[in-house]
């Protein structure tokens, strides 16, 4: 585990925004952790946040021209990653993101921010059903720009539709390259090595068990 994935997780803990306990998902499954990244919810917080999203986006070597945010949890994700990405002059990148609704009358269009071009890496919280990830290739694509990867901050390393996980799946029909700022892995090691959280381990143990990949 890396110094800034363990400060990430004790950052999220701290938020609220990773939290223990019994959380029925989307998917019906009851899952012994949840993580919600509308909790960071201040200007320090998301600075933070933006900042973590630019370490692993920094590390994974990915190269790309721009970013891209869905809406809406996606919007100041991409807003902080950029900002990040910029602090003590280390890389200005454009970004972008989507309108919900097209707008019909002044500037027009669904996109807002840098026109999308080149190579696109969009900026989101996870991946679950795909879904927010087809739309988002979708709509770069139909602006003639290429979707080459997808950052989140969690990959729940958990089956999606079929055997694979819902990020393997994204990356096998989608042609991305996912990058996390951590994975599900990476909070097993940290809660084994905590003391205040090691009582959850054996919980999250057995959901993997039969949910993991």
């Amino acid at each position: 585990m890396k110094d800034y994935q363990r400060e990430f997780l004790d950052f999220a803990i701290e938020c609220q925004a990773l939290r223990f306990g019994e959380f029925t998902l989307k998917s019906g499954r009851v899952s012994p952790y949840f993580f919600n990244s509308g909790l960071f919810n201040t200007g320090n917080k998301l600075a933070r946040l933006g900042r973590f999203y630019a370490r692993a986006i920094e590390d994974s070597g990915l190269s790309f021209d721009m970013l891209y945010g869905p809406a809406y949890k996606g919007v100041p994700l991409a807003c902080a990653t950029a900002m990040a990405l910029a602090e003590n002059g280390a890389r200005d990148v454009p970004y972008a993101f989507n309108r919900k609704e097209v707008k019909k009358y002044g500037e027009g269009g669904v996109i807002i921010g840098h026109p999308l071009q080149g190579k696109v890496l969009i900026v989101d919280d996870v991946i679950s059903a795909g879904t927010s990830a087809r739309e988002s290739v979708q709509i770069i694509e139909t602006a003639h720009a290429q979707a080459v990867g997808m950052a989140i901050a969690l990959d729940r390393q958990e089956r999606g539709a079929g055997a694979a996980s819902a990020v393997q799946e994204v990356q096998d029909a989608l042609g991305l390259r996912v990058i996390s700022v951590v994975a599900l892995e990476t909070l097993l090691k940290y809660l084994e090595g905590s003391n205040g959280a090691r009582r959850y381990l054996e919980a999250i143990n057995a959901y993997r068990r039969s949910y993991g990949t």
